[in-house]
């Protein structure tokens, strides 16, 4: 009898088949651990093995994760990884038919003021932090893409930033500004540099981390800004990615081309920085309303001449 997918002491073979099945297809690792999650919550409310699961217990699940609160979010990417198994791993396509997509809603994502902004990277609380911050948020980087700059990606030549395999396994350049080469000469002087030893100067990390020979964590990163956000004196409910949409919002406010600021972005659908034109306060301020014609003097209309032209 297969083991359950839930039972930790080892891996049975239904949850190496999966595994092996998202390795063939280079699913993002973090995209990996969320599946194996989702299939583990669902074999855990079932109390067996997934693949015996009926249609009708398929859709129970889902009722249950409504029932139990899961927000809308979270019930779609659970599902997404339980659908995975059944129509790649189990080619069980009767019972991927009945998991359903909820429409989530559409909000706005949060944006700071350039000044906020300003703020924030005076309050940074060192030089690693005030030159990881401006990464961010004068490149418009990802909090991923930053902690795994290596030297050999700076192009102080070229002033471009080049990213590496970032999500979607895709490559792109970005611009290089003054001041955030200015603080990256400066920490690299005072970085620490115990884990770079027989490391080719191109290969190592910007920002290494404290304890292995890897870059900071996204986790230590996200720190680094909540510390700097709360010194600035912001009470947002903010994210370190708050800095990558207020880079994209501000270039727009400025009269950048959405398609230049969708390359930098690195985003594969135009509508996925459009949505950007949605918070852009200062292009969305100078539109006139059609009220302002109301209110405005009327114009007078040219006296049409009612005579006859004079007989030739």
């Amino acid at each position: 009898m297969e083991l359950s997918m839930s039972d930790t002491r080892t891996v049975s073979p239904l949850r190496q088949r999966m595994i092996e099945d998202m390795a063939a297809r280079t699913l993002n690792p973090h995209t990996q651990r969320s599946h194996i999650s989702s299939c583990k919550r669902f074999a855990a409310w079932l109390k067996r093995s997934p693949d015996t699961a009926t249609p009708d217990e398929v859709r129970r699940f889902q009722l249950h994760l409504i029932e139990s609160g899961a927000s809308i979010c979270n019930r779609n990417r659970i599902m997404t990884g339980v659908r995975f198994l059944f129509r790649v791993t189990l080619r069980r396509h009767d019972l991927a038919a009945e998991v359903w997509h909820i429409k989530e809603p559409q909000k706005l994502p949060p944006v700071l003021s350039p000044q906020e902004v300003k703020r924030v990277l005076i309050m940074a609380t060192s030089l690693q932090a005030r030159a990881m911050l401006t990464l961010a948020y004068g490149c418009g980087l990802r909090a991923g893409e930053v902690v795994r700059l290596r030297a050999g990606d700076i192009d102080s030549e070229q002033m471009i930033i080049r990213i590496v395999q970032s999500k979607g396994l895709k490559d792109r350049h970005v611009m290089l500004p003054a001041e955030v080469l200015d603080l990256l000469r400066q920490w690299w002087k005072a970085r620490p540099t115990a884990y770079d030893a027989g490391l080719v100067l191109e290969q190592r990390w910007l920002f290494p981390g404290r304890s292995k020979p890897r870059p900071l964590t996204t986790r230590q990163f996200g720190r680094l800004f909540k510390q700097a956000a709360k010194a600035a004196g912001l009470r947002k409910t903010l994210s370190l990615h708050t800095l990558r949409h207020s880079f994209a919002t501000h270039l727009l406010e400025r009269g950048t081309d959405i398609r230049v600021i969708q390359a930098l972005l690195g985003h594969e659908k135009l509508e996925t920085t459009a949505r950007y034109t949605r918070v852009a306060t200062g292009m969305i301020s100078k539109i006139e309303s059609p009220l302002d014609d109301l209110s405005a003097p009327r114009r007078k209309r040219a006296r049409r001449d009612t005579e006859e032209p004079p007989a030739p």
